[in-house]
This record gives C-alpha cells, structure tokens and sequence, in this order.
C-alpha cells in the first residue's frame, strides 16, 4: 500500500487546482474534471500504477458518493413550488428525453454496424454510472464500458452543455437544467449546480426521474429496437 498512499491527497489538490484555474480561466472546456483527467491518466501511464491500485488509495472519495447525492435532495426540496407547479411537463420532458437517449445511441450503433452486445452497452448512456451498469448487464451489454460512456457523456453535456443551451438561446433555468440533468446525468449536474442554484435543483430531478424512466423501459425498447433492426 505504500506506493498508494497519495492518490488521496493527490486527487484532491489536482482537483482543487483545476478548479482554480477553471474559475480564472472561465472557458467551458476548462472543466475541472477533464483537466484532472488530463493529469492524472498520463501520470498513472508513466508510472505503469493499475487504475485498481490507485483507486484503493483514494476509495474514500467514491464512498462520498452517496451522501454527495443525498445532499441534492435539498435545493429540489427549495424549489418544491415550482416543481408542483409543473410536473406534468417535468415528467414528460425526461420522458421523451430519456426515450431520444436511449433510441439515439443504439439505432446509430446499429446503423454502424454494431453488434447486439455493444448496442445494449450503450444504450443506457445518459443515466447515472451505477443505473447504466445495472441496465446494460441486464440487456447482455459490457457494464465496464457502459461506465466509461456515462462518463464521456457526463464530460461532454458539462463542458459543452450550457454552450449549446445558449446557442439555442435557452433561458428558462428550469429548462436548461432539466436538459442538463437528462442527458449529462451527475457530471452535468455538478456543472449546472455551479453555474446557479435553480438550473442544479432542476438537473438532479431529471437525473433522478430519467434514470428511474430508463431502468423500466430499457429492456423493451432494446427489444423493439432490434426487432426492427431485424
């Protein structure tokens, strides 16, 4: 365990850098969590260290998960009014957004030449890390790589999300973070958070009710999908 014992204050001080730079800089692709990313993997690269390994050294971090996501039962609590005001619309916007994820990612893999396996990997793309596994192993998919396409969608919805929602000219808060929260699941939710409080009580409702809404249609619209495909 000796050669490990820094991944913790390692991770923490690459992150808080990033941050700082972030703040500085403020460029959307200037993420914190793609620069310490950008750090960290060449750095276990050229130290020949196992992702295992490092991740034993730095575990308390990942079990913070939980309470961090616990805690964003306050600000959806703060906005309560609203959300009562229209849930109907909130419920059928992540409805037909999970839908488009999943429909989306699989039928363009399939159109690519996919195999069923890698489709089902997919598919569950836009929902939170341990939802999408559970998904994906069910479906027959490769929940390992299901992880790493979470990710990458969760990277790619906070650095370029809120650039897109202000090209299409999107102000309403309510919407930006419902968009935010269905397609970029936690990592956009963190970043939606930061930019205003509204737009973070609103994403991590559409994380939570998109990754409920995918876990109960998953398995029949990859059916009907590759019935169709057939």
């Amino acid at each position: 365990m000796s050669d490990i014992w820094w991944s913790l204050p390692l991770t923490i001080a690459v992150f808080f850098a990033a941050r700082r730079l972030a703040a500085k800089v403020k460029v959307s692709i200037v993420n914190p969590l793609l620069i310490a990313m950008a750090v960290i993997i060449p750095l276990l690269l050229q130290l020949q260290l196992p992702y295992t390994r490092y991740f034993q050294g730095s575990k308390l971090l990942n079990d913070l998960l939980q309470p961090a996501v616990v805690a964003l039962a306050l600000p959806l609590y703060e906005q309560m009014h609203q959300i009562r005001a229209c849930w109907k619309s909130i419920i059928s916007v992540c409805f037909i957004g999970s839908l488009t994820a999943m429909i989306s990612g699989t039928a363009i893999a399939l159109w690519l030449g996919a195999t069923p396996q890698i489709a089902a990997t997919l598919l569950p793309k836009s929902v939170t890390t341990p939802i999408a596994m559970a998904v994906s192993g069910t479906l027959g998919g490769i929940p390992a790589i299901s992880a790493i396409c979470v990710l990458l969608a969760g990277v790619f919805g906070a650095v370029f999300g809120h650039m897109l929602l202000n090209l299409l000219k999107v102000r309403s808060k309510a919407a930006r973070g419902l968009a935010i929260g269905n397609a970029s699941h936690a990592l956009g939710t963190a970043r939606a958070s930061e930019v205003n409080y509204q737009e973070g009580a609103f994403s991590s409702l559409a994380l939570v009710l998109c990754g409920i809404i995918t876990s109960l249609l998953a398995p029949f619209v990859f059916q009907l999908l590759m019935a169709l495909w057939r």
